[in-house]
């Protein structure tokens, strides 16, 4: 492509983009909609697969590239080293991404010289639908693990709206490949389910506390019914689950925390980037429930039926930890059981917005039962649960 060629895209990618962070995302979604990945690509002339090409936020790295070697490694650089095939999507917007960075373009070859593996490891059967743990979903893709296999792929399907991480998939297989060492599967959706007890997952432990003692509470005169049940229980043990945040150490942990962040870049219309954030930290592990939370809070307005899946999850992972019979004390002075309880919280209000009235009751009454002191309100929304009021027609407070 000629300069002016570039000139054009760059006019018609940063439309709209004010500022460098604005322009970098920009440029990092239209090449997610337009390349397809893996693609081949040559790097300080070795031949790689490029997995993806990201933008964390940080303006001065910019773009940054993944990609697999012949023999499995995988390295992130900047994507502006990356020379993509002549011709191709990868070597059009990266040849536009070069120019707005003021760098000469790189000389492309006619085909790639890449060298993709041989196929090697376990191979899924196609004759039957087959089932998948979804770990994170992209724009185009998902990763998900194949139970009792270890093996870990991307899925692409034109179904992934319907899904979400942590739940269960049946597919329908139609083809599979290895791409740099990594394994791909294409097919369509079948249905999903949550059932967090096929992830395998360790339950997050519970540290014990100070014993809780409803005597030290101010209760209402006289108490409500659901106050009696908790008086007349008397003391009971307390504990703090633990918090997963992938790449945070906790005992360390200052500003650096990708949920705020995460919370931030939503709240500054960066949906993309925020959403990637959080599917990041679930990528990485499961049981980072406040990045269930938060990808419900994302869509709690607007799409319930999704929003109830993100939080429903969140609620079966950290309910592993608690076992039959639980009856022990959650509270919410203590920060890292938060995001449990804020999965809880979510789950039941889409509940009740769905008019399932019985099972968002359910989980409100739990809710005060693991956390007596209700700080996120649940007395208040209780009555209107239990006499079926719709969600539109609720109760001021």
């Amino acid at each position: 492509m000629t300069t002016k060629a570039y000139d054009t895209l760059l006019e018609e990618i940063l439309t709209d983009a004010y500022g460098e962070d604005e322009q970098l995302w920009a440029f990092r979604q239209v090449i997610e909609d337009n390349v397809p990945f893996p693609a081949d690509a040559l790097v300080i002339g070795e031949p790689v697969a490029v997995l993806q090409i990201d933008y964390d936020g940080n303006s001065r790295r910019g773009l940054t590239a993944t990609c697999r070697r012949s023999d499995g490694t995988e390295h992130t650089f900047p994507a502006s080293e990356a020379i993509f095939p002549s011709g191709s999507a990868g070597a059009r917007y990266l040849g536009a991404y070069r120019q707005w960075l003021g760098l000469p373009p790189l000389a492309a070859p006619r085909a790639s010289k890449a060298r993709r593996p041989a196929a090697t490891g376990p191979e899924l059967d196609l004759a039957g639908p087959i089932e998948l743990a979804v770990l994170a979903v992209r724009e185009k893709s998902a990763r998900c693990r194949a139970p009792g296999t270890g093996l870990e792929l991307t899925l692409r399907s034109e179904d992934l709206w319907t899904v979400v991480p942590g739940e269960m998939i049946t597919v329908q297989g139609r083809k599979q490949w290895r791409y740099g060492g990594h394994p791909y599967l294409s097919g369509s959706i079948l249905r999903h389910r949550v059932d967090v007890g096929e992830l395998g997952l360790t339950p997050l432990r519970l540290r014990d506390e100070l014993p809780w003692d409803p005597s030290e509470l101010h209760w209402d005169e006289p108490p409500e019914e659901w106050e009696r049940a908790i008086l007349e229980r008397g003391p009971r043990p307390s504990f703090e689950m633990e918090m997963v945040l992938p790449g945070v150490d906790l005992k360390d942990w200052g500003y650096d925390d990708p949920i705020v962040e995460a919370s931030e870049r939503y709240q500054s219309g960066a949906f993309v980037a925020a959403r990637k954030i959080l599917m990041d930290l679930l990528a990485a592990d499961l049981r980072c429930l406040d990045a269930h939370a938060h990808l419900g809070n994302f869509t709690f307005d607007h799409q319930p039926e999704e929003a109830l899946r993100h939080y429903e999850v969140g609620t079966r992972i950290g309910e592993l930890s608690l076992g039959p019979g639980f009856s022990g004390v959650l509270p919410w002075s203590r920060l890292d059981n938060r995001p449990f309880l804020r999965c809880m919280h979510g789950y039941g209000l889409c509940l009740w917005r769905l008019e399932r009235f019985d099972e968002a009751a359910t989980i409100f009454d739990r809710m005060l039962w693991l956390n007596p002191n209700d700080n996120q309100g649940v007395r208040f929304l209780i009555h209107d649960v239990a006499v079926g009021v719709p969600w539109e027609d609720r109760s001021e407070q």
